[in-house]
């Protein structure tokens, strides 16, 4: 068996497939403001030849208040075919560091329907420190047609989430840095409460990877092992808005773990109220 995440690609395998028919890459670079980086500026003075830039502040629910809310499947649609995306294609997503926010463009994609989705290996920096090929010249796209097949099981409401919570039958997965899960930093995000959900373990995404590549499976068993994950029960995956909370969803999946779902509204929705239970500690 291979020690390398079946939806890792490396940067050889996709250089050697550019222009190819039938692939779509995408670039799904997004940051916190501590980055002082910025996805679609560093996309336009530079990307992939043939990349595509997904908006991960842009391609959300235009209706809820909270951010990066998964679109409803119909509109997810639309902003997919507009962007030129098949779901039937190979899609290669990456971001700048490699496994940051990458994942959530992954995870997003597979659960609308596509299938054949992967991560490239090490992101755009280390694609650039290479040498390899980048342009800044736009990409010139066709509509697409993307037919949204929906899978409602890998996503977790509000509702489901305090059930969860309370009767305890899901294991929950934060993959917000240590700090702010136990409460000792505040959140990023004005208003909101540090801490966290009774019950979840921290598994900090930036744990799961080194020097911008998934780690291989066998560290990401011994990872998510160590932090009290149980690989043989149910996990719904959280973070701060659900993007990070995505690279957990990636490394179970890489380890042949399929009974997970990502509480989209992570904790902008949960730590932003007042009626939801929050505990501090590392318990």
């Amino acid at each position: 068996m291979s020690e390398t995440s079946p939806f890792i690609v490396s940067a050889d395998w996709l250089q050697e497939r550019l222009g190819a028919p039938a692939l779509t890459i995408i670039d799904g670079s997004w940051y916190l403001p501590v980055h002082q980086r910025d996805g679609r500026s560093e996309y336009n003075e530079a990307h992939i030849p043939g990349a595509l830039f997904f908006d991960q502040d842009k391609i959300v629910d235009p209706e809820s208040p909270l951010p990066h809310t998964l679109p409803r499947p119909g509109l997810f649609g639309q902003f997919a075919c507009s962007m030129g995306i098949d779901e039937k294609d190979t899609i290669v997503v990456y971001d700048g560091p490699g496994m940051f926010s990458a994942a959530r463009v992954w995870w997003m994609l597979r659960t609308m329907g596509a299938k054949e989705v992967y991560i490239l290996d090490g992101g755009f920096d280390r694609w650039k420190e290479e040498g390899r090929p980048v342009t800044s010249e736009p990409t010139k796209t066709a509509p697409g047609f993307f037919e949204v097949e929906f899978d409602e099981s890998r996503v977790v409401s509000l509702d489901e989430m305090r059930g969860i919570v309370e009767r305890g039958d899901r294991q929950v997965a934060d993959a917000r840095p240590a700090g702010r899960f136990t409460g000792t930093e505040p959140e990023p995000r004005a208003g909101m409460r540090s801490g966290h959900m009774p019950g979840a373990k921290n598994v900090p995404a930036t744990s799961l990877s080194r020097n911008g590549s998934l780690l291989p499976i066998p560290e990401l068993k011994e990872r998510l092992e160590a932090a009290g994950i149980d690989l043989s029960r149910p996990v719904v995956t959280s973070c701060g808005s659900g993007v990070t909370a995505a690279v957990i969803s990636l490394a179970l999946a890489s380890v042949g773990h399929t009974d997970n779902a990502l509480y989209d509204g992570s904790w902008s929705e949960w730590g932003g109220r007042e009626d939801t239970p929050v505990v501090t500690g590392s318990d």
